[in-house]
């Protein structure tokens, strides 16, 4: 990687958490990348905090980069590709990082045989702790494939998957996070009602996710069986999940994965 420009058409919160993550991996260093933004904060901001070359000409990135990610919201992937397609190299690898944007939407957009890896990552890439999934098209290499990929490791984990199987991934994925948060929120609010400091019960709660996150990743064994594990005969933890599944826990989950798998079909098919 230490030749490539990386480009970011767009530069928002996962835009910065990529960068942030691969800088801090030293995959590559802050003269590599070159960003784009739309308000003067940002530009300063990003400038300042990661050291990188930042301005408002999507043009002048497109035309640089090796490989360019649009980091922009969903609607406006249109009008950004209409604006940079005649500045984008033939050989640029184009990775999106939206839902609902596929592989065709792009390469139709541009009118060309153009490389496109349709990815997801997360947020938690900028801890390191990202999961991300990409799905290229016929015009990626393996070795280009490679290259983006490592990237991509420098902030997480990353998996690779058939396109088709895209729009099922925010809600395991790219948007999950918050329903993690949601549930170290709730875990908190509890222990705070049973007289604990809120900052103690945060700590607590998210710590707990982590540990038990970190039990699945590593030990490889089935989740049912890691609960069971700590479900002791006439215990606390029995009479808890027992609460969980009376106020349907699973159930509301899954209707939560299904809703966003089924927005990330909507967005594919254009619909606002």
């Amino acid at each position: 990687m230490n030749k490539k420009k990386i480009g970011f058409i767009g530069c928002g919160q996962m835009g910065q958490a990529m960068i942030h993550g691969m800088i801090q991996a030293k995959v590559l260093q802050a003269d590599q990348i070159s960003a784009t933004a739309l308000t003067d904060d940002t530009i300063d901001y990003v400038a300042e905090e990661y050291g990188i070359e930042i301005t408002n000409d999507n043009k002048k990135v497109a035309a640089e980069s090796d490989i360019l990610f649009l980091a922009v919201k969903p609607y406006i992937y249109q009008g950004v590709v209409a604006e940079i397609k005649s500045s984008v190299r033939e050989n640029t690898i184009v990775v999106t990082i939206a839902a609902g944007i596929t592989i065709d939407t792009i390469k139709n957009a541009f009118g060309f045989n153009v490389k496109v890896i349709r990815s997801m990552p997360n947020t938690p890439a900028l801890v390191g702790e990202g999961m991300s999934v990409l799905s290229p098209n016929e015009f990626v290499t393996a070795d280009e494939l490679a290259s983006v990929k490592e990237l991509f490791e420098s902030f997480g984990e990353t998996e690779v998957l058939a396109e088709g199987l895209m729009d099922a991934v925010p809600g395991v994925s790219g948007s999950a996070p918050a329903f993690v948060y949601m549930f170290i929120e709730a875990m908190a609010d509890g222990a705070v009602q049973q007289g604990l400091p809120r900052d103690k019960a945060y700590k607590l709660a998210a710590q707990t996710v982590k540990g038990s996150a970190k039990m699945v990743l590593e030990t490889g064994s089935h989740p049912a069986e890691l609960k069971d594990a700590v479900c002791t005969p006439a215990g606390t933890t029995i009479a808890g999940v027992a609460a969980l599944e009376q106020t349907g826990m699973r159930n509301s989950v899954i209707q939560a994965v299904n809703a966003c798998t089924e927005r990330a079909k909507e967005l594919s098919k254009g619909k606002k």
